[in-house]
């Protein structure tokens, strides 16, 4: 009974941190279109992931802060599982809906530094903010 107990407890927390994670995703999606539709530089791709790298930010924030509200887990952990689950929406829905309609590919989707850049920068701020929620 036990075990079947905490195997449920941890099963839920592994969810939760999932859709903690696809929110994150979903809001940083919407960063990222969104700059599209109100131009400020001339370069769009660049006005894009500027809008990306900060809108990560609040979004990550929102994420973490939803997850321990109602789970625990390792900060280093649920950073982690964040970074993995948007790559993963990454690959399978962001690059064919979104990059590939507009003339781009995986390769340069993921072979561009800004996508390693703003995934280092999530998985720091799921960490630090994750760490100053369990201080309190």
């Amino acid at each position: 009974m036990y075990h079947n107990s905490k195997t449920k407890i941890i099963i839920r927390k592994n969810l939760f941190s999932i859709i903690c994670a696809v929110l994150v995703w979903i809001l940083g999606v919407s960063f990222y279109l969104f700059s599209f539709y109100v131009p400020i530089i001339e370069n769009s791709d660049l006005q894009s992931n500027i809008t990306l790298a900060l809108g990560i930010i609040p979004s990550a924030c929102l994420g973490t802060y939803l997850f321990f509200k109602n789970s625990y887990t390792k900060p280093a952990i649920l950073a982690l599982s964040f970074v993995i689950v948007v790559t993963l929406l990454d690959a399978l829905i962001t690059v064919p809906v979104f990059i590939i309609p507009n003339g781009g590919n995986y390769s340069t989707f993921f072979g561009d530094p800004m996508f390693y850049t703003i995934a280092v920068e999530l998985y720091f701020i799921v960490l630090y903010f994750g760490n100053h929620l369990n201080k309190k």
